[in-house]
């Protein structure tokens, strides 16, 4: 081998002794690197307890005003349960000779009723009467079974829903606008009658016509009261109506 070729080796052998030196500084610096990113991020760390330590109300805050929150709804809720407590004492109470006036008035009416249905071969009861018995016969002295109501409230349930079902149909929200309305409209004129609900709802589902506000509406309502008035004057201590329009 000649003093050329040992040259070159020799040249060559420091060369790759360079690359490979540069390859471990490289891969130095990125360890460094590592090191330094990993200090970084305890120091962060130490630097956020740090800030804790100086100053523990700041994380309280959170679940203090979490605690009030609850507190806030919790108080709302009881308040809300205090107000729908009622009383028992606002119930009436009835004697046994009420109950028994009212077991009778109530069975002479409704039974008046289905017989002169079938007597006369026009349907002057319905549903609704017998929510309207319990009015007339069992609190005869209360402002929504007095006549004005009693006729007047039924005739604007039939009323208001033939003509629903004439405009609308017989579909469930139809329904719903029938006895919303009828109770309004009774709410305006002093007529409330909770059965006058009842016939709101009764027509809307059995599609009435017009004939629904003659028979049974208005001819079972009149007969109804003749019934209430005959047989609440004749028992002792009772009178019927307090007023009448």
């Amino acid at each position: 081998m000649d003093s050329t070729q040992i040259g070159n080796s020799a040249e060559q052998n420091s060369s790759m002794s360079d690359s490979l030196e540069l390859v471990k500084q490289e891969q130095t610096l990125h360890n460094y690197e590592d090191i330094f990113k990993q200090q970084q991020e305890q120091i962060n760390f130490l630097t956020q307890e740090l800030e804790r330590l100086k100053n523990p109300a700041a994380k309280s805050k959170p679940s203090q005003k979490r605690g009030s929150i609850l507190k806030r709804i919790w108080r709302s809720f009881t308040q809300y349960l205090a107000g729908i407590h009622g009383s028992a004492t606002y119930q009436p109470r009835f004697s046994v000779t009420q109950i028994l006036v009212s077991y009778l008035g109530s069975f002479f009416g409704i039974g008046a009723l289905a017989y002169l249905s079938i007597a006369s071969g026009y349907p002057v009861i319905a549903a609704p009467f017998g929510a309207a018995a319990v009015l007339v016969f069992a609190v005869p002295n209360s402002p929504l079974a007095q006549p004005r109501n009693l006729i007047f409230g039924n005739l604007i349930g039939g009323i208001v829903s033939v003509l629903m079902v004439t405009l609308f149909g017989s579909e469930p929200w139809v329904m719903a606008l029938s006895v919303a309305t009828a109770i309004k409209v009774m709410q305006l004129t002093k007529t409330l009658h909770p059965p006058g609900g009842a016939v709101a709802l009764v027509g809307v589902l059995s599609k009435a016509t017009w004939g629904f506000i003659l028979t049974p509406v208005l001819a079972g309502s009149i007969i109804l009261l003749f019934c209430t008035f005959a047989f609440n004057n004749l028992m002792p201590e009772r009178s019927y109506p307090r007023h009448w329009l």
